[in-house]
């Protein structure tokens, strides 16, 4: 049974950085590909980052290209997201996802796409 976990939210300041991990037992997952998305109160979910091809092509949204990076670490089956210069609009609940099928870049950021999902970890962005 594959399981997903996620730590490392909390509440910081805009500017601020944040790192956020997804731990996944159940099954070795270097060759699935992986996500981040996010869902603001009153909003849908929405894609933040994906990485694929074990590691070595990733996607990022536009709204955080440039300040966030994922990161995945194959043989601790984990995937990270680095969160800098953090914005109140950053606050949400993110979420890891996971399927073992290889996406493309058309289909990385459907939500649909993904079998296994974390519980989610809260990050709040405010001074």
């Amino acid at each position: 049974q594959v399981q997903l976990a996620e730590s490392g939210g909390g509440l910081v300041r805009p500017g601020n950085s944040l790192t956020l991990s997804c731990a996944v037992s159940g099954r070795t997952v270097s060759r699935w590909t992986m996500a981040w998305f996010r869902q603001a109160p009153g909003k849908e979910r929405e894609f933040v980052a994906g990485t694929r091809m074990s590691g070595s092509l990733t996607h990022h949204a536009d709204s955080v290209k440039g300040r966030f990076t994922i990161f995945r670490d194959n043989p601790k089956n984990m995937v990270t997201l680095q969160m800098n210069s953090l914005k109140p609009e950053d606050t949400a609940v993110y979420y890891c996802a996971a399927t073992a099928r290889g996406l493309i870049a058309s289909t990385i950021r459907q939500m649909n796409e993904y079998e296994y999902w974390g519980q989610g970890t809260q990050v709040t962005v405010s001074s």
